[in-house]
């Protein structure tokens, strides 16, 4: 038996082919989503994905603003942040984050579902998100449209 089939087989920073990806938001729960699309961004979906490696794809989200929640998550939910002065803790919830930021919610999302080191924080410099249905922005990259439904 010839122990070269079993070797594993380690990425070399040349051979990692990234792609660009856009992604629909509307009427996606965002928790779900957002498993999916940190996924992507991983490189899991991918049968050459390295654990310590950015070998995920870029991800491009759309309609930021038309995702939901389940339950009364919407008006009950809370986000805290701190301004680093005592006292200085703040709560807001996806209600009032709607308003003026709805692509917030996403990141946040996202964001804590990466790892929590450097290749997180490269990983997440991977995902753009913009606020409603135009990406002629991203055009030059000539990204395709993908229904994340049908990557696992």
């Amino acid at each position: 038996m010839s122990t070269l089939s079993y070797r594993t087989q380690t990425l070399k920073k040349g051979s990692i082919e990234k792609k660009w990806i856009v992604v629909d938001a509307e009427n996606q729960v965002v928790g779900r989503m957002a498993t999916k699309v940190a996924n992507v961004l991983r490189g899991k979906h991918k049968p050459s994905f390295s654990p310590n490696m950015d070998c995920g794809d870029n991800v491009i989200i759309i309609n930021a603003e038309k995702v939901r929640f389940t339950g009364k998550k919407y008006s009950d939910k809370q986000y805290v942040r701190h301004t680093g002065y005592p006292g200085g803790q703040r709560f807001s919830n996806p209600q009032l984050l709607m308003e003026k930021f709805p692509e917030r919610i996403l990141e946040h999302a996202i964001k804590g579902m990466l790892p929590k080191n450097k290749l997180g924080a490269q990983l997440y410099r991977n995902l753009k998100i913009v606020v409603g249905p135009d990406y002629s922005k991203y055009n030059g990259v000539k990204p395709e449209v993908v229904n994340l439904d049908t990557i696992r």
